[in-house]
């Protein structure tokens, strides 16, 4: 089960230029970590893809483990971690984020 959980989990990761792991959706975050990172993400106007954690435990141990990271939410850029809510939070806030996502979003 594990197994096929990180596959999953690394499967959708590689599928997905931006993918935010978080609590909730983006209508409704579950958490103020994950609001914020919507709120960040929907600043900067690109489109990315989202998966609720709360509706899966699987997926979100899993995650955890997939990043060896212990909070959620988790940001995923053109397949690799950038890191949780403070970190987007930083980056955005010194203009590193946006660059990154953008050229992300332009490599087909």
């Amino acid at each position: 089960m594990a197994d096929s959980v990180q596959a999953h989990i690394d499967e959708t990761v590689k599928n997905n230029k931006v993918l935010i792991y978080m609590k909730g959706n983006p209508t409704f975050p579950m958490c103020g970590f994950s609001a914020a990172t919507i709120q960040i993400f929907d600043s900067l106007g690109v489109p990315y893809e989202t998966v609720d954690v709360l509706q899966n435990p699987a997926i979100r141990d899993g995650i955890k483990r997939y990043s060896n990271w212990p909070t959620i939410p988790q940001i995923y850029v053109n397949g690799e971690f950038i890191g949780g809510c403070d970190i987007i939070q930083e980056m955005h806030s010194r203009g590193e984020l946006e660059p990154i996502v953008r050229a992300a979003l332009e490599v087909e």
